[in-house]
């Protein structure tokens, strides 16, 4: 018997709508993780910060989910490392470059990468369009403070844009493969074990004090726990390539975010920007929804019955 729980079948324009508000959720709970974050810096330091965030989700994730660990192919246990090491990496690469960098700049850096991975995997030119529509929005808002960042802490955010683009398609993957959200429980248990020698060798004991760790359990839920959870959901739902497109749309709306709570001002460049990221995620999702709307429609369900019938069909004299 198959102990997998395979998915459910979710009508395309209700599981379009419903994956684009799970990313949305998403992206804004990460930019205000990563404000209670920076509280954490002078006191723990990045590596210290990124074990806290990681560890505890970890441990909340197991407690709450209980993964199933038998019945899984070699196939599955190398997705869900793979996975997790993606998950680590992205997570201490990106706390690198906001360690050095300001936190707009470097979340505009990050998403190149799932932007790329966008483009690669297209295979629509109005998907092609979409991507080079927010490609050029992310460049435009990030384009001021790109000549004076620190050369590592933007190498450190492209690494994190690398990994975060394994980090969706493993995720994918992974929630195919597990039921539940058994794949992101392990995989973020392999992250755990990834960070916690880097985050005990540079913060020792005072990932241990009352008041770091409070910090670090409401960095872990609103950063990894929430967020992590609502994109493996909205992966079930959207493509790979719309996924990547709409998380462009992180820069767009830390910029946005500034502007409405704290009152930092948008340049007439920066609300171009903005304005080409949101038509670009919009784009990216109208064209991955209709797709998927044509490929359940007459023509997928003939082909269905065609290999239906061949299946079925016996020779003469049988």
């Amino acid at each position: 018997m198959d102990r997998h729980v395979r998915p459910v079948t979710v009508p395309a324009r209700t599981g379009s709508a419903a994956g684009v508000g799970m990313v949305l959720a998403s992206t804004l709970s990460v930019q205000f993780g990563s404000a209670v974050a920076a509280l954490l810096f002078p006191r723990a330091g990045a590596l210290g910060t990124v074990t806290l965030r990681v560890t505890i989700t970890a441990v909340l994730l197991l407690a709450v989910c209980r993964p199933r660990l038998r019945g899984h192919s070699r196939a599955d246990w190398a997705v869900a490392g793979a996975f997790g090491l993606a998950l680590g990496g992205m997570n201490i690469l990106f706390y690198q470059a906001i360690d050095r960098i300001p936190l707009g700049p470097a979340v505009t850096l990050e998403v190149l990468g799932p932007l790329l991975l966008s483009v690669a995997t297209a295979r629509r030119a109005t998907s092609l369009l979409w991507a080079g529509v927010a490609f050029a929005g992310v460049l435009l808002l990030g384009r001021d403070g790109f000549d004076r960042l620190d050369p590592a802490g933007a190498g450190f955010a492209l690494g994190a844009g690398a990994m975060c683009a394994a980090y969706i398609l493993l995720n994918s993957r992974a929630g195919r493969r597990f039921p539940r959200l058994d794949g992101l429980a392990v995989a973020m248990a392999v992250a755990a074990l990834t960070s916690l020698p880097l985050g005990i060798g540079s913060a020792g004991a005072t990932l241990l004090e009352p008041g770091v760790l409070g910090l670090g359990v409401a960095v872990a839920l609103l950063s990894s726990g929430l967020p992590y959870t609502l994109e493996l959901l909205a992966l079930r739902r959207l493509s790979a390539p719309t996924f990547a497109v709409l998380t462009s749309l992180a820069p767009a709306v830390g910029a946005l975010a500034g502007f409405l709570v704290l009152g930092q001002e948008l340049s007439a460049a920066q609300g171009l920007a903005v304005a080409l990221v949101v038509v670009a995620g919009s784009g990216a999702v109208r064209t991955g929804r209709t797709a998927a709307e044509q490929d359940g429609g007459p023509a997928r369900r003939r082909r269905r019955q065609r290999r239906h019938e061949r299946r079925h069909e016996r020779p003469a004299g049988e």
